[in-house]
This record gives structure tokens, sequence and C-alpha cells, in this order.
């Protein structure tokens, strides 16, 4: 397949396209020139933007930052109707501009279309971990829906695994229960990936929180041998040391958690895999 030459150039010079401009602002920090300053009510921030949290404490302490020194570093915009502005990437400094009390902002203008606005504030805020995990699988999804981009695209733009782009998705699938600790700050993106090969989401993200676990505990607490058993089947009979046998042996074989449940008619064989890359040796050892 022929390389989409835009993407690439996308990822590659989204620096020279918006300018060094969208750091931290901080004091020591020199002052990129802006194009014009431009009434705070005549600018809106980008409906599809993917980032919707903003940490009030942060605002505020921003907000402070302003009123100090100034917004050091402009607003990125592109021109709207009636002559308005869109923010394209700024928009804390912009909210944090309205608390300080500023009539106008600095703003450089940038000429871009729906789409390259899309994909500027997707990959400008993921390339700065602005994203909470779930912001960032539905900013890849957006892409992908709307501008046919294909998971190696994503990867080779942002500058991520292919796996890695993969298993962000697989949030969107967790259910509400566990997104909403996301959102609220409770579970991590380390633990969100752990969450999403676990036969119980829900119940492992609230003995995650409950018992304040890091990612690393998450992640052992997955190859505890009742963490691959769904619940209703923890309290059937231990296996027979054949089956015992025979797990163990696929386990050897096929280096992965292995689990043979037996059932009234017939059974089935359970092969947990962390990763992307584990599912793909899987498939090849199969074929073989």
């Amino acid at each position: 397949m022929n390389e989409d030459p835009s993407r690439k150039r996308l990822g590659r010079g989204l620096a020279a396209l918006i300018g060094e401009m969208d750091k931290p602002d901080a004091p020591e920090q020199a002052p990129v020139r802006a194009d014009r300053s431009a009434p705070i009510e005549f600018v809106s921030p980008n409906p599809r933007n993917p980032r919707r949290h903003f940490a009030e404490e942060d605002l505020e302490d921003l907000a402070q930052s302003i009123r100090e020194h100034g917004i050091v570093q402009p607003v990125v915009v592109r021109t709207a109707a009636q002559g308005r502005y869109e923010i394209i990437a700024g928009e804390r400094r912009w909210r944090a501009a309205q608390k300080a009390g500023l009539n106008e902002v600095p703003v450089i203008i940038r000429d871009v279309d729906d789409k390259a606005a899309l994909e500027l504030a997707i990959i400008e805020n993921v390339q700065r971990s602005d994203l909470n995990p779930l912001e960032e699988a539905r900013g890849y999804q957006q892409l992908m829906d709307e501008h046919h981009y294909t998971q190696a695209d994503l990867g080779q733009v942002i500058g991520k695994s292919r796996s890695h782009v993969a298993n962000t998705l697989r949030l969107l699938k967790l259910p509400e229960a566990v997104t909403d600790m996301i959102l609220d700050g409770l579970l991590t993106a380390g633990h969100a990936r752990t969450l999403v090969n676990a036969e119980d989401p829900a119940g492992l993200a609230k003995r995650i929180v409950e018992e304040g676990l890091s990612v690393r505990q998450a992640e052992a607490l997955m190859n505890e041998p009742d963490m691959s058993v769904a619940p209703k089947e923890k309290t059937k009979r231990e296996k027979d040391a054949d089956t015992v046998s025979l797990e163990k042996l696929l386990t050897d074989t096929t280096g992965l958690k292995v689990a043979i449940n037996h059932k009234a008619k017939g059974g089935e064989v359970r092969i947990a895999y962390k990763s992307l890359e584990q599912l793909d040796e899987l498939c090849r050892l199969l074929q073989r």
C-alpha cells in the first residue's frame, strides 16, 4: 500500500506547522511572536478536539501565572466564520486566560482545513500527553472513522507502535464502571491497558482502586490462576491431575497461560496473551 505523504509529513513536521509555541507556559521561555491579538470572545474551542477534561486546579494555577507574566506562548488558531477564530492548539491557555480576566489573547493563525485541524489537535495532545487514555482512544477512533486511517498509519504519525494504538483502541470496549474510574483519574493509562485483557475488568479495577495497587501489582494479579477463570467457575471442583498436566504441557509449548475447563458437554481451552506481539506469535505457532 502506498504511503500517504501528507500523513507522514504531519507526524514529522508538527512543530514546523504550528511552531514551537505549544509548550507549558513558563516565565523563563522566550516568547513566540504572535500574528495579532484577538478578542477573547472571538476565539472558540475546536468542538472536535479529543481533549475534554481540564483539571480545575491546573487551570487556576495557569491563570495565576498568566496574571503575573501574561501569555508567554500564543494560542494557535485558524480563521472561522464572521471574523472569529477556532483553536487548533492552546485551549488550556485560552481557558486560563478567561479565568485571569484577559480581554484579548495573542494568536498565531494557521490556514488549515477541517481534516488537518483535527489531525493536529489529536497529534499535538497525544505528543504532549495531555489526553487521558479514553480521550486518546476516542481521538484515534475519530481519525480512523473520518479520515480512513489504519492502525499502522496512526502509529507512524504519532510515533507509537501499532500494538500501542490497538491496545488503546480496545479501551473503548471497557465497561462504563471502569471508564468512569479512568475519567476520574483513579486509574492510570497503565492500569487501563492491564484491564483490557482482564476476565472481569470491573472487579479488577475496583480491587486496584481499593488496594491502591501499582501497575506492576495489577499485572501480577492478572497472572494469578484465579484471575484467568470467570468468577462463577471459581467454585468448581479442583481439576484432575491429567487436566493439570495437559495445561502445563500446552503452557510450556506456547509460552502462554493455558486453562482447560471441562463442561457437561465438551469444554473449552483458554489461552491468555498480554500483548498483540504474543497473539501474533501464537497465530504463527498454530499455523505451523
